[in-house]
């Protein structure tokens, strides 16, 4: 995942990161509203699901310290970075800044 992962975050559209983890029932709440944000954004900007448990090495080098949260890439640079649950909306206003 590690080379999959730099070749996803360096691309020109951004990229939503949802790290989390099985175990983690404010993980659960976020998945509906990220499926619902990447159906309005289509092909605009993607969203990528990072367990933090099957990928420690990338979870630390981001250092995630509580799930879920979220960050966002464009062209490989870190635009956006904060844990906890979003609503539809918050994330919506960071990808728009980020177009």
């Amino acid at each position: 995942m590690k080379a999959n992962f730099n070749s996803f975050i360096n691309s020109e559209i951004p990229i939503l990161v949802d790290f989390s983890a099985e175990w983690c029932g404010p993980c659960k709440s976020q998945a509906p509203i990220l499926k619902e944000l990447a159906a309005e954004l289509g092909e605009k900007a993607k969203i990528i699901k990072i367990d933090v448990d099957r990928n420690p090495e990338i979870a630390s080098r981001y250092q995630i310290q509580s799930v879920p949260t979220l960050m966002l890439f464009k062209n490989g640079i870190q635009k956006y970075k904060q844990p906890g649950v979003h609503s539809k909306s918050q994330m919506l206003n960071i990808i728009n800044q980020n177009l």
